[in-house]
């Protein structure tokens, strides 16, 4: 399962020692056509202690995050366990395997990426990016990261920015969610 497997969507995750930051945009796309412009992506699970977006068919995505917070409920708000075992289930359910989705989740101390083919990965420096335009924010993520001191929000912002002015299945219709994180 690869980021262009799954079109219409980019979700961006960024983690500094203060703060996480994700960011998902709204666009749907069946096909060549856009079929809703502001679908929210991004959103809180499990008391508002975690945020997840998504990238791939919505009832998918859907499903998915809701496996997910019964995981998460299961194993007590413990985002690693509650993903390994998502990501097992995932890839040996009949049902689940034929999902075509993948999820961005993070917590005050974990951020993971998980797909279908068991995959739970934490990204070395707290940037993670799925879906098309996922090339184009990551990497602008990046650069803003080591170039400027634009605060977390706004890197985020201005690195979906760049990913909706290049790629067609992303628009700027940005749904954003911070956690705080303790330190």
């Amino acid at each position: 399962m690869s980021n262009d497997t799954f079109h219409g969507t980019t979700i961006l995750a960024l983690r500094t020692k203060n703060t996480v930051v994700m960011a998902g945009d709204g666009q749907v796309t069946l096909g060549s056509i856009v079929t809703k412009h502001k679908a929210k992506k991004v959103r809180r699970i499990f008391h508002d202690q975690i945020i997840t977006g998504f990238a791939g068919a919505t009832a998918d995505a859907l499903t998915l995050s809701e496996k997910l917070e019964e995981k998460l409920e299961r194993y007590n708000g413990n985002l690693t366990r509650a993903s390994v075992e998502l990501a097992r289930e995932w890839r040996t359910d009949k049902y689940l395997r034929r999902l075509e989705a993948m999820m961005i989740a993070a917590d005050v101390h974990n951020t993971y990426l998980l797909s279908g083919n068991g995959d739970v990965i934490e990204p070395d420096h707290g940037v993670i990016s799925i879906g098309s335009g996922s090339p184009s924010a990551q990497s602008a993520a990046v650069a803003l990261m080591e170039n400027t001191d634009l605060s977390p929000e706004q890197i985020v912002e201005k690195a979906m920015k760049i990913a909706a002015d290049l790629c067609i299945y992303t628009n700027h219709e940005i749904t954003l969610e911070v956690l705080a994180v303790s330190i």
